[in-house]
Protein backbone atom coordinates (compact mmCIF):
# COMPACT_ATOMS: atom_id res chain seq x y z
CA UNK A 1 0.00 0.00 0.00
CA UNK A 2 1.67 3.58 -1.02
CA UNK A 3 1.52 6.07 1.91
CA UNK A 4 2.69 8.96 0.14
CA UNK A 5 1.52 11.80 -1.39
CA UNK A 6 0.64 9.83 -4.69
CA UNK A 7 -1.62 8.23 -2.79
CA UNK A 8 -3.04 10.80 -0.83
CA UNK A 9 -2.24 14.57 -0.95
CA UNK A 10 -1.43 16.56 1.84
CA UNK A 11 -4.76 18.13 2.57
CA UNK A 12 -6.66 14.51 2.62
CA UNK A 13 -8.16 14.32 6.24
CA UNK A 14 -7.41 11.90 9.07
CA UNK A 15 -9.21 11.26 11.86
CA UNK A 16 -11.78 9.58 14.11
CA UNK A 17 -15.56 9.50 14.17
CA UNK A 18 -17.85 9.46 17.78
CA UNK A 19 -21.39 10.16 18.69
CA UNK A 20 -23.06 11.63 21.39
CA UNK A 21 -25.62 9.09 23.02
CA UNK A 22 -22.57 6.06 22.53
CA UNK A 23 -19.63 8.27 24.84
CA UNK A 24 -21.35 10.75 27.06
CA UNK A 25 -23.16 9.88 29.37
CA UNK A 26 -24.56 12.85 31.80
CA UNK A 27 -28.03 11.53 30.56
CA UNK A 28 -29.77 13.80 32.35
CA UNK A 29 -27.82 16.64 33.38
CA UNK A 30 -27.29 20.28 32.61
CA UNK A 31 -31.02 20.22 31.32
CA UNK A 32 -30.83 17.62 29.09
CA UNK A 33 -34.08 15.82 28.26
CA UNK A 34 -34.84 12.08 27.50
CA UNK A 35 -33.82 10.87 23.77
CA UNK A 36 -35.75 8.03 21.87
CA UNK A 37 -32.36 6.04 23.08
CA UNK A 38 -32.43 6.55 26.53
CA UNK A 39 -36.48 5.21 26.47
CA UNK A 40 -36.26 2.30 24.02
CA UNK A 41 -33.10 1.10 26.82
CA UNK A 42 -35.72 1.32 29.50
CA UNK A 43 -37.83 -1.56 27.93
CA UNK A 44 -36.35 -4.54 28.84
CA UNK A 45 -34.52 -7.33 26.47
CA UNK A 46 -34.52 -4.25 23.87
CA UNK A 47 -30.91 -3.59 24.59
CA UNK A 48 -28.13 -6.69 24.91
CA UNK A 49 -27.43 -7.03 28.76
CA UNK A 50 -30.40 -4.65 29.13
CA UNK A 51 -27.48 -1.68 28.92
CA UNK A 52 -27.89 1.91 28.59
CA UNK A 53 -25.78 4.98 27.53
CA UNK A 54 -26.48 6.81 30.96
CA UNK A 55 -22.67 7.04 31.59
CA UNK A 56 -21.44 5.24 28.47
CA UNK A 57 -17.67 6.26 27.87
CA UNK A 58 -18.13 9.75 30.50
CA UNK A 59 -16.53 12.33 27.72
CA UNK A 60 -19.46 14.47 28.87
CA UNK A 61 -17.14 14.95 32.15
CA UNK A 62 -13.79 13.50 31.01
CA UNK A 63 -13.73 15.62 27.47
CA UNK A 64 -10.44 17.65 27.70
CA UNK A 65 -8.47 14.76 28.40
CA UNK A 66 -10.12 12.76 25.39
CA UNK A 67 -9.37 15.84 23.36
CA UNK A 68 -5.85 15.12 24.29
CA UNK A 69 -5.65 11.77 23.41
CA UNK A 70 -6.86 12.43 20.11
CA UNK A 71 -4.07 14.91 19.69
CA UNK A 72 -1.80 12.21 20.83
CA UNK A 73 -2.91 10.18 18.20
CA UNK A 74 -2.00 12.68 15.00
CA UNK A 75 -5.65 13.34 14.00
CA UNK A 76 -6.24 15.92 12.04
CA UNK A 77 -10.11 15.60 12.10
CA UNK A 78 -12.59 14.86 15.06
CA UNK A 79 -16.52 14.02 13.49
CA UNK A 80 -18.59 14.06 16.42
CA UNK A 81 -22.29 14.33 17.22
CA UNK A 82 -24.30 17.00 18.84
CA UNK A 83 -27.08 15.49 21.22
CA UNK A 84 -30.53 17.20 19.74
CA UNK A 85 -32.32 16.91 23.64
CA UNK A 86 -29.08 18.39 25.61
CA UNK A 87 -29.23 21.20 23.34
CA UNK A 88 -32.80 21.76 22.62
CA UNK A 89 -34.81 19.78 25.40
CA UNK A 90 -37.85 18.50 24.23
CA UNK A 91 -37.26 19.20 20.45
CA UNK A 92 -39.01 22.77 20.43
CA UNK A 93 -37.85 26.69 21.33
CA UNK A 94 -34.84 27.95 22.75
CA UNK A 95 -31.28 26.60 23.38
CA UNK A 96 -30.42 24.69 26.55
CA UNK A 97 -27.51 27.18 27.59
CA UNK A 98 -25.19 24.29 29.76
CA UNK A 99 -25.73 21.89 26.80
CA UNK A 100 -24.82 23.61 24.34
CA UNK A 101 -21.87 24.99 26.13
CA UNK A 102 -20.26 22.11 25.93
CA UNK A 103 -19.96 21.26 22.23
CA UNK A 104 -18.53 25.22 22.31
CA UNK A 105 -16.00 23.65 24.74
CA UNK A 106 -15.32 21.35 22.76
CA UNK A 107 -14.59 22.73 19.53
CA UNK A 108 -12.50 25.58 21.55
CA UNK A 109 -10.52 22.27 22.60
CA UNK A 110 -10.16 21.01 19.46
CA UNK A 111 -8.96 23.56 17.47
CA UNK A 112 -6.10 24.35 20.57
CA UNK A 113 -5.03 20.69 20.27
CA UNK A 114 -4.58 21.80 15.85
CA UNK A 115 -7.63 18.92 15.70
CA UNK A 116 -10.66 20.35 13.08
CA UNK A 117 -13.90 19.57 14.69
CA UNK A 118 -16.54 18.02 12.03
CA UNK A 119 -20.50 18.69 13.79
CA UNK A 120 -22.81 15.85 12.77
CA UNK A 121 -26.29 17.30 13.96
CA UNK A 122 -28.06 13.93 14.01
CA UNK A 123 -26.61 10.44 15.17
CA UNK A 124 -30.11 8.88 16.12
CA UNK A 125 -31.08 10.81 19.42
CA UNK A 126 -34.72 12.17 18.66
CA UNK A 127 -35.99 14.37 21.77
CA UNK A 128 -38.61 11.60 22.98
CA UNK A 129 -41.52 14.35 22.63
CA UNK A 130 -40.92 14.55 18.97
CA UNK A 131 -41.30 11.00 19.00
CA UNK A 132 -44.07 10.81 21.13
CA UNK A 133 -45.74 13.72 18.87
CA UNK A 134 -45.22 11.56 15.27
CA UNK A 135 -41.28 11.30 15.50
CA UNK A 136 -39.73 11.04 12.16
CA UNK A 137 -42.69 9.67 10.18
CA UNK A 138 -44.49 13.00 10.27
CA UNK A 139 -43.58 15.73 8.22
CA UNK A 140 -43.16 18.36 11.14
CA UNK A 141 -40.16 16.55 12.45
CA UNK A 142 -38.66 17.67 9.23
CA UNK A 143 -39.17 21.60 10.33
CA UNK A 144 -38.54 20.95 13.72
CA UNK A 145 -34.90 19.34 13.09
CA UNK A 146 -34.05 22.28 10.53
CA UNK A 147 -34.64 24.82 13.61
CA UNK A 148 -32.18 22.87 16.11
CA UNK A 149 -29.89 23.04 13.43
CA UNK A 150 -30.05 26.29 13.06
CA UNK A 151 -29.52 27.16 16.62
CA UNK A 152 -26.33 25.26 17.11
CA UNK A 153 -25.03 26.38 13.70
CA UNK A 154 -25.56 29.86 14.50
CA UNK A 155 -23.29 29.29 17.99
CA UNK A 156 -20.88 27.15 16.32
CA UNK A 157 -20.35 28.34 12.72
CA UNK A 158 -17.67 31.07 13.42
CA UNK A 159 -15.71 28.23 14.37
CA UNK A 160 -16.66 25.20 12.58
CA UNK A 161 -16.60 25.11 8.86
CA UNK A 162 -17.67 21.07 8.47
CA UNK A 163 -21.51 20.06 8.96
CA UNK A 164 -23.20 16.53 8.93
CA UNK A 165 -26.82 16.95 8.94
CA UNK A 166 -27.53 13.39 9.25
CA UNK A 167 -26.24 9.96 9.67
CA UNK A 168 -27.60 7.48 8.31
CA UNK A 169 -31.22 8.20 7.54
CA UNK A 170 -31.18 4.69 6.42
CA UNK A 171 -30.60 2.88 9.95
CA UNK A 172 -33.48 5.63 11.84
CA UNK A 173 -35.44 4.69 9.19
CA UNK A 174 -35.62 1.24 8.57
CA UNK A 175 -33.88 0.00 11.95
CA UNK A 176 -36.24 2.49 14.21
CA UNK A 177 -39.50 1.98 12.32
CA UNK A 178 -39.81 -1.03 10.33
CA UNK A 179 -37.61 -3.49 11.89
CA UNK A 180 -38.10 -2.31 15.71
CA UNK A 181 -34.39 -3.14 16.50
CA UNK A 182 -33.21 0.17 17.35
CA UNK A 183 -35.08 3.67 19.23
CA UNK A 184 -38.38 4.00 18.90
CA UNK A 185 -38.40 0.14 18.36
CA UNK A 186 -41.59 0.36 16.04
CA UNK A 187 -42.43 -1.69 13.38
CA UNK A 188 -44.63 -0.52 10.70
CA UNK A 189 -42.99 -0.30 6.91
CA UNK A 190 -45.45 2.33 5.68
CA UNK A 191 -44.50 4.92 8.59
CA UNK A 192 -40.70 4.05 7.69
CA UNK A 193 -40.72 5.27 4.09
CA UNK A 194 -42.54 7.96 4.81
CA UNK A 195 -39.72 8.66 7.60
CA UNK A 196 -36.95 8.36 4.57
CA UNK A 197 -38.97 10.98 3.40
CA UNK A 198 -38.92 13.53 5.76
CA UNK A 199 -35.49 12.72 7.19
CA UNK A 200 -34.46 13.59 3.82
CA UNK A 201 -36.90 16.68 3.57
CA UNK A 202 -35.31 17.76 7.13
CA UNK A 203 -31.68 17.69 5.58
CA UNK A 204 -32.40 19.83 2.84
CA UNK A 205 -34.40 22.28 5.21
CA UNK A 206 -31.27 22.77 7.46
CA UNK A 207 -29.03 22.66 4.93
CA UNK A 208 -30.82 25.95 3.36
CA UNK A 209 -31.66 27.30 6.18
CA UNK A 210 -27.90 26.58 7.17
CA UNK A 211 -26.81 28.56 4.28
CA UNK A 212 -28.89 31.51 4.63
CA UNK A 213 -27.28 32.45 8.04
CA UNK A 214 -23.54 31.45 7.34
CA UNK A 215 -21.31 34.30 7.40
CA UNK A 216 -18.21 32.22 5.65
CA UNK A 217 -17.61 29.21 3.59
CA UNK A 218 -18.67 26.04 5.39
CA UNK A 219 -18.94 22.55 4.01
CA UNK A 220 -22.43 20.88 4.14
CA UNK A 221 -23.24 17.12 3.61
CA UNK A 222 -24.91 14.52 4.93
CA UNK A 223 -23.66 10.94 6.05
CA UNK A 224 -25.60 7.59 4.01
CA UNK A 225 -24.58 4.31 5.26
CA UNK A 226 -24.08 2.21 1.81
CA UNK A 227 -24.18 -1.50 1.68
CA UNK A 228 -23.84 -2.38 -2.19
CA UNK A 229 -25.29 -5.52 -2.76
CA UNK A 230 -24.36 -8.32 -5.55
CA UNK A 231 -25.90 -11.47 -6.46
CA UNK A 232 -24.69 -14.85 -5.30
CA UNK A 233 -25.24 -16.52 -8.66
CA UNK A 234 -26.90 -14.83 -11.85
CA UNK A 235 -30.33 -15.71 -10.98
CA UNK A 236 -30.16 -13.61 -8.01
CA UNK A 237 -30.04 -10.53 -9.59
CA UNK A 238 -32.97 -8.77 -9.10
CA UNK A 239 -32.72 -9.23 -5.62
CA UNK A 240 -29.41 -7.52 -5.83
CA UNK A 241 -31.16 -4.96 -7.66
CA UNK A 242 -34.00 -4.64 -5.24
CA UNK A 243 -31.58 -4.38 -2.34
CA UNK A 244 -29.29 -1.65 -4.06
CA UNK A 245 -32.70 0.80 -4.45
CA UNK A 246 -33.65 0.34 -1.18
CA UNK A 247 -30.62 0.40 1.09
CA UNK A 248 -28.44 3.23 -2.00
CA UNK A 249 -30.24 4.49 -4.63
CA UNK A 250 -33.72 5.86 -2.89
CA UNK A 251 -31.49 7.80 -0.93
CA UNK A 252 -28.67 8.67 -3.52
CA UNK A 253 -31.35 9.20 -6.89
CA UNK A 254 -33.12 12.08 -4.83
CA UNK A 255 -30.18 13.74 -2.97
CA UNK A 256 -27.75 13.81 -6.01
CA UNK A 257 -30.61 13.77 -9.06
CA UNK A 258 -33.66 15.59 -7.50
CA UNK A 259 -35.81 12.24 -7.94
CA UNK A 260 -36.42 8.80 -6.57
CA UNK A 261 -35.78 5.50 -8.81
CA UNK A 262 -38.61 4.59 -10.04
CA UNK A 263 -38.85 0.96 -9.41
CA UNK A 264 -38.61 2.08 -5.77
CA UNK A 265 -41.58 4.08 -6.13
CA UNK A 266 -43.29 1.10 -8.51
CA UNK A 267 -42.02 -1.38 -5.95
CA UNK A 268 -43.65 0.62 -2.98
CA UNK A 269 -46.47 1.34 -5.02
CA UNK A 270 -47.10 -2.74 -5.15
CA UNK A 271 -46.70 -2.60 -1.36
CA UNK A 272 -49.50 0.04 -1.28
CA UNK A 273 -47.42 2.61 -0.22
CA UNK A 274 -46.90 6.06 -0.98
CA UNK A 275 -43.93 8.43 -0.16
CA UNK A 276 -45.42 11.75 1.20
CA UNK A 277 -44.12 14.22 -1.32
CA UNK A 278 -45.60 17.86 -1.56
CA UNK A 279 -44.59 20.24 -4.31
CA UNK A 280 -41.22 21.56 -3.66
CA UNK A 281 -39.86 18.40 -1.67
CA UNK A 282 -37.60 17.09 -4.13
CA UNK A 283 -35.68 20.31 -5.00
CA UNK A 284 -35.35 20.84 -1.09
CA UNK A 285 -33.64 17.76 -1.01
CA UNK A 286 -31.67 18.05 -3.86
CA UNK A 287 -30.16 21.21 -2.79
CA UNK A 288 -26.51 20.85 -3.84
CA UNK A 289 -23.77 19.13 -1.25
CA UNK A 290 -20.43 20.45 -0.62
CA UNK A 291 -19.41 16.78 0.71
CA UNK A 292 -20.81 13.33 1.11
CA UNK A 293 -20.30 11.25 3.84
CA UNK A 294 -19.77 7.87 2.97
CA UNK A 295 -20.42 5.19 5.96
CA UNK A 296 -19.07 1.68 4.87
CA UNK A 297 -18.55 -1.34 6.73
CA UNK A 298 -19.52 -4.09 4.10
CA UNK A 299 -20.56 -5.61 0.85
CA UNK A 300 -23.25 -7.82 1.09
CA UNK A 301 -23.93 -11.14 -1.42
CA UNK A 302 -27.87 -12.09 -1.39
CA UNK A 303 -29.54 -14.75 -2.94
CA UNK A 304 -33.54 -14.50 -3.96
CA UNK A 305 -35.06 -16.19 -1.15
CA UNK A 306 -33.98 -13.52 1.16
CA UNK A 307 -30.67 -14.85 2.30
CA UNK A 308 -27.96 -13.49 2.86
CA UNK A 309 -24.48 -14.98 2.25
CA UNK A 310 -21.90 -14.57 4.63
CA UNK A 311 -18.62 -16.38 3.11
CA UNK A 312 -14.96 -15.94 4.12
CA UNK A 313 -13.65 -13.63 7.17
CA UNK A 314 -16.16 -11.75 9.00
CA UNK A 315 -16.02 -9.26 12.28
CA UNK A 316 -17.11 -10.49 15.67
CA UNK A 317 -20.77 -8.95 14.58
CA UNK A 318 -20.75 -11.40 11.78
CA UNK A 319 -20.21 -9.07 8.69
CA UNK A 320 -18.25 -10.04 6.14
CA UNK A 321 -14.86 -8.27 5.42
CA UNK A 322 -14.89 -6.90 2.01
CA UNK A 323 -12.11 -4.02 1.64
CA UNK A 324 -12.52 -4.65 -2.30
CA UNK A 325 -16.13 -3.21 -2.35
CA UNK A 326 -14.93 -0.14 -0.77
CA UNK A 327 -13.29 0.26 -3.86
CA UNK A 328 -16.06 -0.65 -5.94
CA UNK A 329 -18.51 1.49 -4.16
CA UNK A 330 -16.23 4.99 -4.41
CA UNK A 331 -15.72 4.36 -8.26
CA UNK A 332 -19.24 3.74 -8.46
CA UNK A 333 -20.30 7.11 -6.84
CA UNK A 334 -17.89 8.82 -8.94
CA UNK A 335 -19.22 7.40 -12.70
CA UNK A 336 -22.51 7.08 -11.91
CA UNK A 337 -23.71 10.42 -9.91
CA UNK A 338 -22.90 14.22 -10.36
CA UNK A 339 -20.03 15.04 -9.07
CA UNK A 340 -19.61 15.28 -5.01
CA UNK A 341 -16.29 14.95 -3.32
CA UNK A 342 -16.48 11.63 -1.04
CA UNK A 343 -15.07 11.61 2.95
CA UNK A 344 -15.24 8.00 4.62
CA UNK A 345 -17.00 9.35 7.81
CA UNK A 346 -17.19 6.06 9.07
CA UNK A 347 -15.36 2.87 8.28
CA UNK A 348 -14.24 0.08 10.96
CA UNK A 349 -14.73 -3.84 12.59
CA UNK A 350 -15.89 -4.84 15.99
CA UNK A 351 -13.19 -7.55 17.35
CA UNK A 352 -12.03 -9.34 19.76
CA UNK A 353 -9.49 -8.10 22.03
CA UNK A 354 -6.71 -9.84 23.79
CA UNK A 355 -4.66 -8.58 26.37
CA UNK A 356 -1.10 -8.91 26.18
CA UNK A 357 0.79 -9.79 29.01
CA UNK A 358 4.22 -9.15 27.50
CA UNK A 359 2.94 -5.56 26.15
CA UNK A 360 2.75 -2.67 28.48
CA UNK A 361 0.03 -1.25 25.44
CA UNK A 362 -1.77 -4.33 27.14
CA UNK A 363 -4.19 -4.71 23.90
CA UNK A 364 -3.98 -7.08 20.78
CA UNK A 365 -6.28 -5.84 18.19
CA UNK A 366 -4.34 -7.21 15.05
CA UNK A 367 -7.48 -8.46 13.11
CA UNK A 368 -8.35 -4.71 13.52
CA UNK A 369 -5.04 -3.14 11.98
CA UNK A 370 -5.32 -5.83 8.89
CA UNK A 371 -9.18 -4.17 8.74
CA UNK A 372 -8.00 -0.68 8.36
CA UNK A 373 -4.90 -1.01 6.73
CA UNK A 374 -6.94 -3.11 3.61
CA UNK A 375 -9.71 -0.52 3.48
CA UNK A 376 -7.56 2.41 3.34
CA UNK A 377 -5.57 0.62 0.59
CA UNK A 378 -9.36 0.30 -0.80
CA UNK A 379 -9.65 4.29 -0.91
CA UNK A 380 -6.04 4.84 -2.33
CA UNK A 381 -6.97 2.34 -5.08
CA UNK A 382 -10.78 4.17 -5.70
CA UNK A 383 -8.47 7.51 -5.77
CA UNK A 384 -6.20 6.08 -8.32
CA UNK A 385 -9.28 5.04 -10.28
CA UNK A 386 -10.70 8.46 -10.46
CA UNK A 387 -12.73 8.43 -6.94
CA UNK A 388 -12.69 12.32 -5.35
CA UNK A 389 -12.36 11.03 -1.85
CA UNK A 390 -10.81 13.65 0.47
CA UNK A 391 -10.83 11.87 3.85
CA UNK A 392 -11.06 8.71 5.85
CA UNK A 393 -12.33 8.31 9.74
CA UNK A 394 -12.68 5.53 11.69
CA UNK A 395 -14.80 4.16 13.70
CA UNK A 396 -14.39 4.59 16.10
CA UNK A 397 -12.51 6.34 19.06
CA UNK A 398 -13.49 4.38 21.79
CA UNK A 399 -15.21 1.07 22.76
CA UNK A 400 -18.36 2.28 23.70
CA UNK A 401 -22.27 1.58 23.81
CA UNK A 402 -23.10 0.08 20.42
CA UNK A 403 -26.87 0.56 20.47
CA UNK A 404 -28.77 -2.82 21.03
CA UNK A 405 -25.95 -4.93 21.15
CA UNK A 406 -24.84 -2.90 24.29
CA UNK A 407 -21.26 -3.23 24.62
CA UNK A 408 -20.07 -5.76 23.98
CA UNK A 409 -19.04 -5.25 20.75
CA UNK A 410 -15.58 -3.38 20.35
CA UNK A 411 -15.09 -1.32 17.86
CA UNK A 412 -13.00 1.25 19.54
CA UNK A 413 -8.80 2.41 18.65
CA UNK A 414 -9.19 2.76 22.42
CA UNK A 415 -10.39 0.68 25.08
CA UNK A 416 -12.37 1.99 28.03
CA UNK A 417 -12.44 0.33 31.44
CA UNK A 418 -16.52 0.32 31.91
CA UNK A 419 -15.88 0.31 35.71
CA UNK A 420 -12.81 3.08 35.98
CA UNK A 421 -13.79 4.55 32.63
CA UNK A 422 -9.82 4.41 32.18
CA UNK A 423 -8.37 4.60 28.18
CA UNK A 424 -6.12 1.99 27.45
CA UNK A 425 -4.48 2.51 23.83
CA UNK A 426 -4.93 -0.73 21.54
CA UNK A 427 -2.16 -1.59 19.00
CA UNK A 428 -4.94 -0.70 16.59
CA UNK A 429 -4.19 2.82 17.97
CA UNK A 430 -0.53 3.27 18.10
CA UNK A 431 -1.17 1.45 14.35
CA UNK A 432 -2.98 4.43 13.28
CA UNK A 433 -0.56 6.62 15.23
CA UNK A 434 2.06 5.46 13.04
CA UNK A 435 0.59 5.70 9.85
CA UNK A 436 -0.71 9.15 10.21
CA UNK A 437 2.87 10.13 10.88
CA UNK A 438 4.33 7.87 8.18
CA UNK A 439 1.78 8.89 5.48
CA UNK A 440 1.96 13.10 6.05
CA UNK A 441 6.33 12.45 5.90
Amino acid sequence: MKTDSNAFPPDFRWGVATSAYQIEGAASEDGKTPSIWDTFCTKPGAVAGDESGDVACDHYHRMPADVALMADLGVDTYRFSVSWPRVQPGGRGPVNGPGLDFYDRLVDELLAADIDPWVTLYHWDLPQELEDAGGWPVRDTAYRFADYATLVFERLQDRVRSWTTLNEPWCVAMYGYADGMHAPGRRDRPAAMHAVHHLLLAHGEAVGRMRATAADEHAFGITLNLTPAIPHTPRDAEAARRADGFGLRMYLDPLLRGHYPEDVVTALAEENIQLPVHDGDLEVIATPLDVLGVNYYFTETVRADGVVVRDGQTTALGWPITPSGLTDLLVRLNTEYPPVPVVITENGGAFPDRARHDDIDGIDDTDRIEFLRTHIAAVADARAAGADVRGYLVWTLFDNFEWAHGYAPTFGLVSVDRQTQHRTLKRSALWYRDFLHDVRM
